[in-house]
């Protein structure tokens, strides 16, 4: 039984390794990396100061999945975020789910 569970915890590991390096892939297909780090400041913020300043938020992947069809402005100071219509709803949804597990 031991060794059943261990295959089930090493299959889900492979399965959360595997859909975080989609995600990442697709941030950078989308354009995100562009301007976004996961962890560094470049001209936006890190993805993880995102998924920081949003955590206690309940709506934070709607409301993050709309910023990045529409951009933003004067939320992280004055270099606005460009509108991003080619993204689609169901990938900008995959992005900011993936964005606030990020720690």
């Amino acid at each position: 039984m031991k060794t059943v569970w261990i295959g089930v915890v090493a299959a889900s590991a492979l399965l959360m390794v595997g859909t975080a390096q989609a995600n990442a892939d697709l941030a950078k297909s989308s354009g995100c990396t562009n301007c976004h780090m996961v962890d560094k400041k470049l001209v936006g913020p890190a993805l993880k100061d995102i998924a920081a300043k949003y955590k206690d938020d309940a709506d934070a992947v709607t409301k993050l999945a709309e910023k990045v069809k529409k951009g933003s402005q004067g939320v992280w100071g004055p270099v606005p975020m460009p509108p991003n219509a080619n993204v689609s709803d169901e990938n900008a949804k995959a992005l900011t789910t993936w964005i606030m597990t990020l720690k």
